[in-house]
């Protein structure tokens, strides 16, 4: 553990937590610092099917791009899905989580009815079928994603909130006269924001992940391309057929290693006493 003093208060850092912020951190850098660290334009073309080598360190692709600068460079777009995905998907399962929870009655009965549709409908065929009815996008696949993918937060969100509408601290706020308006977002969000964070960070590893498996078949934006769009290239023009595992085993590991980020970060702190555990 890693101990560090803030005011009167001790914290201990969990080293997963720690390497799930340094996974992220590392993965923020790559796609910020993409025009710095490519070494080569990807849209640049050469000589196709090479094999790793001094001049390109993972090969070429079809039309002879350098997956490497590729691969760099699609993180941005890997990144933003999943991090755009996974905030919509969060501000709606809060959103109606907290009015479910505070108000009861026929709020929430309508509310937690629409969340109960959303998850008996099979959710990767029917972001396929809107995808494609879509058209392939990269605002469209966000939109898919965030709209079908708050139902958990919402329900982890409206446990909470039922925990907290009858507490000491929030009668005494209905006492003084407060609006629910003033409650809910003082009161009742600040306290439930550990679970808040927790559930961001693993909706953006599923809209990473989501988004991904709709790239591989064939559904995401060719303009933009991420990680899970270079797979389903390598799978549709030779890369699988061919062996070429420095085409589809790297944008693979990164998928796999930015999720494993996000959802240690996602372990949710736990508090004994004095201490704060992050």
């Amino acid at each position: 553990m890693i101990w560090y003093d803030r005011g009167q208060i001790l914290y201990k850092v969990s080293p997963l937590r720690l390497a799930g912020w340094l996974i992220l951190i590392f993965f923020l850098l790559l796609a910020l610092l993409a025009p710095f660290i490519a070494p080569q334009d990807p849209c640049k073309t050469g000589a196709p099917y090479l094999p790793p080598s001094s001049d390109h360190l993972l090969g070429t692709n079809d039309i002879g791009q350098d997956i490497l600068s590729e691969l760099i460079y699609a993180s941005r777009v890997s990144l933003a899905i999943g991090l755009l995905a996974g905030f919509m998907s969060i501000v709606i399962g809060v959103a109606v989580g907290l009015l479910a929870g505070y108000f009861r009655g026929w709020v929430e009965e309508l509310l937690l009815a629409i969340g109960d549709l959303v998850l008996l409908v099979p959710g990767l065929p029917l972001m396929i079928i809107l995808a494609a009815y879509l058209s392939p996008s990269m605002w469209n696949i966000i939109l898919v994603v965030g709209l079908l993918w708050w139902c958990s937060t919402a329900r982890v969100v409206h446990s909470r909130v039922l925990q907290l509408r009858n507490m000491p601290f929030v009668e005494a706020a209905r006492a003084l006269g407060c609006s629910d308006r003033y409650i809910i977002l003082r009161h009742i969000l600040v306290n439930a924001k550990e679970i808040v964070y927790a559930k961001f960070a693993l909706a953006v590893a599923s809209a990473m992940l989501t988004e991904a498996s709709l790239s591989f078949l064939g559904l995401g934006d060719p303009l933009n391309i991420s990680w899970g769009e270079m797979i389903h290239f390598a799978f549709s023009r030779g890369g699988f057929a061919n062996d070429m595992w420095w085409w589809y085993l790297p944008p693979g590991l990164l998928i796999c290693t930015s999720v494993l980020g996000f959802v240690l970060i996602s372990m949710e702190p736990k508090s004994r006493g004095k201490f704060l555990e992050l």
